[in-house]
């Protein structure tokens, strides 16, 4: 299995937030599931990379050649695919990967795990996407995608397909379990 992982190019204020991305990858790298990540070296990138590399596991970066021109890849990674744009980086990464799971970020992370959860409603692909929600980082996002249900602009199955994960354990259960809904447009 190769789970793409959207997270923060910075390791945020809270330390279990780096702790918590360190756990998943040395989870990862102990069972056999593979890396796929925006192939940088700094924040959460950098740390759950390095602990999927240190427990025996594979990386896969895609990155910008933008950002490679920044120093910003990470040198030690299984493969590093250099894209033209961020447009690339996520069709790349789709392409790679079996799942997609957000750690904690900012608005490229959420960017990122939104536009593949819009392509699983819309029956583009058929994989499972998460939310690691270190210490309730993603309530209030859901609160208000509860909000858009009620409202009459998300139905409440494409609220539904969403794991949310706490630990390593609830990811893999969660993405063993996954059955896609209904597309939208069906």
């Amino acid at each position: 299995m190769k789970v793409a992982v959207y997270c923060g190019s910075r390791s945020g204020n809270e330390p279990l937030y780096a702790e918590k991305a360190r756990e998943l990858g040395e989870f990862f790298g102990n069972n056999g599931i593979d890396l796929v990540f925006g192939g940088g070296h700094v924040g959460l990138m950098g740390i759950i990379a390095d602990a999927v590399l240190a427990n025996g596991g594979k990386v896969y970066g895609v990155i910008p050649q933008h950002l490679v021109n920044r120093e910003l890849a990470h040198p030690g990674l299984t493969e590093l695919f250099v894209v033209g744009n961020m447009h690339e980086r996520k069709a790349k990464m789709a392409e790679l990967a079996d799942g997609f799971v957000a750690l904690p970020g900012g608005i490229g992370t959420l960017e990122e795990i939104f536009e593949v959860w819009t392509w699983a409603q819309l029956g583009f692909h058929k994989k499972p996407c998460a939310f690691y929600n270190v210490t309730g980082f993603y309530d209030s996002l859901l609160d208000m995608v509860k909000t858009m249900v009620a409202a009459g602009f998300v139905k409440q199955q494409y609220l539904d397909m969403i794991v949310l994960a706490h630990t390593p354990k609830e990811l893999v259960d969660g993405f063993s379990s996954y059955v896609p809904p209904q597309e939208k447009w069906a």
